[in-house]
């Protein structure tokens, strides 16, 4: 069983940049695809296995979750982790942490177990969009105790009559995710629309129809905002972890700020991930994107420049790109960014005061933020228990002095090895990572 215990917080001071930087980084497995193949896999017909998953505290969370469900989930060795599902029951509680995937994915498989299955959180999740996915749930035939926030209890009955159902998904796709990933064990499937603003993280509903599929299911997505799940039974099967795209962002993001080169080996030429999308940003705002048959190789010039651009399918890239816009060369605008008040914690508001604190010209509008580069100082910055705001302030300290984020620890959600692999590249080994 792995210790779940949240770390003690590290204060931690960014390393600046001698040079530029010139490294190889292997990347460990992609959040978002264990995740999924962890939740299919305890729904499946017979056993799967992933190969090269990311072993970091929210897919801890998810695999003990899962356990906690009655599912065997066997993850001793870090590069071949094994579940073999068994009927869910209760009574159980559930940790989530600070784990978005945790608290939107397994809801719907507890409405299948046979008992009551309890949820609860670290601070942040009591207060995280919720209230869609509960009344989904209710409407497919669910019992949910849920008040405005966690804790919750999901009273399952062994199954779900599920049906049609429409929800407004504009604060997260993983509230629409959770429904699709147990909607092939419902009697009758599900049809889920989605009504109201744009979808976030679009290309997350993406891989989930993807793997969905690899794993049997019926289901049609040629519908704007419409997924019709046809009841069924997945298989089991061997899943690839890709490594994990949105977390060589702070790396690939070196380059551009040192003037260096940055290579990401096993960047996949075709896959699930939106990979394409953080290319084509960074080379909007100076960068070189090379794909070759040893990995992605990005170079900088040594000079950023600044974006004007919707963010709505980038979440996890914004407070990377509010980095480099810090740093740029022209000022930049990000936007449809306003579901990141509902994140790890509202990143637009930590964005703010951080870049502010630094010395950059930041003001927000009604969805996004106008960053004016200025002549930038060192000071401390509150990551607010949030990797990416971590990772952001990283990139900030390879060309400015003296930032100090007060917590480094909250990394170990998608990377547990940030600090090391950091201070690594920016110190000059050529070749470092978690995954051959």
């Amino acid at each position: 069983m792995p210790n779940l215990t949240a770390p003690a917080h590290l204060p931690w001071t960014a390393p600046t940049a001698p040079g530029p930087v010139t490294a190889t980084v292997r990347l460990p497995g992609s959040k978002s695809m264990t995740a999924r193949a962890l939740v299919l896999g305890a729904l499946s017909l017979g056993a799967s296995t992933l190969r090269g998953p990311l072993r970091a505290r929210d897919t801890e969370l998810m695999a003990a979750g899962l356990r906690a469900m009655g599912c065997h989930v066997s993850t001793p060795d870090d590069n071949l982790w094994v579940v073999r599902p068994r009927p869910l029951c209760g009574p159980a509680r559930i940790d989530v942490g600070g784990a978005g995937s945790v608290l939107r994915f397994l809801p719907p498989l507890a409405a299948l177990a046979d008992g009551p299955v309890g949820f609860d959180g670290d601070r942040r999740s009591r207060t995280r969009p919720m209230a869609p996915l509960v009344g989904a749930l209710r409407s497919l035939g669910a019992r949910v105790e849920y008040g405005t926030g966690l804790p919750l209890t999901v009273h399952g009955i062994g199954r779900l009559a599920g049906g049609e159902v429409t929800m407004d998904a504009s604060a997260s796709s993983q509230l629409v995710s959770g429904l699709l990933l147990a909607a092939p064990e419902f009697d009758r499937g599900a049809v889920v629309r989605h009504a109201g603003p744009p979808v976030p993280r679009a290309p997350h509903l993406r891989m989930t129809v993807q793997m969905l599929r690899a794993a049997g299911a019926g289901i049609d997505d040629g519908r704007p905002d419409v997924w019709v799940v046809e009841p069924g039974r997945l298989t089991g099967r061997a899943w690839d972890i890709e490594p994990d795209l949105p977390a060589a962002a702070p790396f690939l993001a070196a380059a551009l700020v040192t003037g260096g080169t940055v290579t990401v080996a096993g960047w996949p030429r075709s896959g699930m991930q939106p990979g394409e999308r953080l290319l084509e940003l960074l080379g909007r705002m100076g960068g070189v994107p090379t794909l070759t048959r040893h990995g992605l190789v990005m170079r900088g010039t040594g000079t950023v420049h600044g974006i004007t651009a919707d963010l709505t399918d980038a979440a996890e890239l914004i407070p990377v790109l509010a980095a480099l816009a810090a740093v740029a060369d022209s000022p930049s605008h990000l936007h449809g960014i306003a579901h990141l008040g509902g994140h790890e914690t509202d990143r637009i508001a930590a964005l703010l005061t951080a870049l502010t604190a630094l010395g950059a010209d930041v003001a927000k509008d009604h969805d996004g933020l106008r960053i004016r580069p200025r002549p930038l100082r060192g000071t401390t910055v509150a990551t607010h228990d949030d990797h990416r705001l971590a990772h952001a302030a990283a990139v900030l300290g390879l060309a400015v002095d003296g930032v100090r984020l007060d917590d480094v620890t909250c990394t170990a959600k998608t990377l547990p090895d940030f600090p090391r692999l950091w201070s690594t590249m920016v110190h000059g080994s050529a070749s470092f990572g978690g995954q051959d």
